[in-house]
């Protein structure tokens, strides 16, 4: 069985990560597996891409096509031109996309136009809210995968819905948590814990980049001196988004409590949530990881893919006004938040058994 494994941006690199390892193994058990590893680019700044390689052990990808920049419909487009080419020189019997990304949506449509196998991981995740790029990412990449690996049950019944024969879904757990658990114990303390005297529990991390939330200044700044009037006594840590960056410099918005950082890298982010007293972001994939590290999470959303965060997990969803996040940011101030457990299958092995699924399926190869 051939293989090519499609990164392109931070999450996707989280993600990819462990089912390389997982490849590993199955080829030192004398499985008949090879993979291609291709980035895309999509993401093209160090602190959201080379680092994450080096960290996280990902090998040094066997193609980069260099897509980054331009807007979705440019970047969409040279991933699919150049990523043509690549299927045509190296021809495998799968390729593999995670998540939800444009080169997910943009690699999976090249591969099934060349009539070449897609096998999506966290297939099915809905969040019903169609102003998110991803979800329209989401919803092409099942419309026209072959296999379907999911990290819940629910995907799985969103898939089901959408009327993919449940033979082809596999519900396998989630292999961002693989990563978090295989370098949990390789955390790394980054320079902003001594530079401002940090202690565990004594800060909270805003992350943000959605449009709903960052494009209007006056949303934003609602938002932010929301988070600062009700952590009182807290700094609050914001790695701040290249997109939020440029709306944040244009509003001059300064505070002393506020603590703007560049990307983090992976080992570094992670060691700051499992330490913080709460997490505030519109990400979905880090309300993932609090949930495993039991962190109580605020997501400013209406709506999220990943309801297990919530109906299980330590996540909340505040909802878009800024006026919400009060009484969800006094629980957590009070001590009064709920203690969340860790959902089904997510238990460090998602990985491996998407490669067993997957050498059972092409075991005729």
């Amino acid at each position: 069985m051939n293989i090519t494994l499609v990164a392109g941006a931070r999450p996707n690199f989280i993600k990819i990560a462990p089912i390389i390892k997982a490849i590993q193994k199955a080829q030192k058990g004398n499985k008949l597996v090879k993979y291609r590893l291709v980035h895309t680019g999509q993401h093209y700044d160090k602190k959201m891409s080379s680092d994450f390689f080096d960290q996280l052990n990902i090998p040094e990808p066997d193609a980069n096509l260099e897509a980054g920049g331009g807007t979705q419909a440019e970047q969409t487009a040279a991933i699919m031109v150049r990523f043509e080419k690549e299927l045509l020189e190296h021809k495998p019997d799968i390729v593999l996309v995670v998540g939800d990304v444009t080169s997910t949506m943009a690699c999976s449509i090249t591969a099934k136009k060349l009539c070449i196998d897609v096998a999506h991981v966290e297939a099915g995740l809905r969040s019903y809210d169609w102003t998110m790029p991803e979800e329209i990412n989401r919803i092409v990449t099942d419309a026209i995968a072959d296999y379907f690996f999911t990290t819940s049950t629910d995907a799985g019944e969103n898939l089901v819905r959408q009327g993919v024969n449940p033979a082809n879904i596999y519900f396998v757990g989630n292999t961002m948590i693989d990563t978090l658990y295989q370098n949990e114990s390789r955390l790394q303390k980054p320079a902003i814990w001594e530079d401002i005297s940090l202690n565990e529990k004594s800060y909270f991390i805003l992350t943000l980049h959605r449009p709903s939330n960052v494009d209007n200044e006056n949303n934003l700044a609602d938002i932010l001196n929301t988070i600062l009037d009700t952590t009182v006594g807290f700094p609050v840590l914001f790695p701040v988004h290249p997109r939020t960056k440029k709306i944040l410099e244009k509003m001059e918005f300064k505070n002393d409590r506020l603590v703007q950082l560049d990307p983090l890298a992976y080992l570094e982010f992670l060691y700051l949530i499992k330490n913080a007293k709460a997490v505030v972001t519109d990400s979905g994939g880090i309300t993932e990881e609090t949930t495993v590290l039991g962190i109580p999470c605020i997501t400013i959303r209406n709506s999220t893919e990943r309801p297990e965060t919530v109906s299980v997990g330590t996540n909340e969803l505040a909802g878009t006004d800024p006026a919400n996040l009060r009484r969800y940011i006094k629980d957590i101030m009070s001590g009064n938040w709920k203690k969340g457990q860790i959902p089904e299958l997510w238990d460090g092995k998602a990985s491996e058994r998407i490669i067993e699924n997957l050498l059972s399926i092409y075991s005729g190869n």
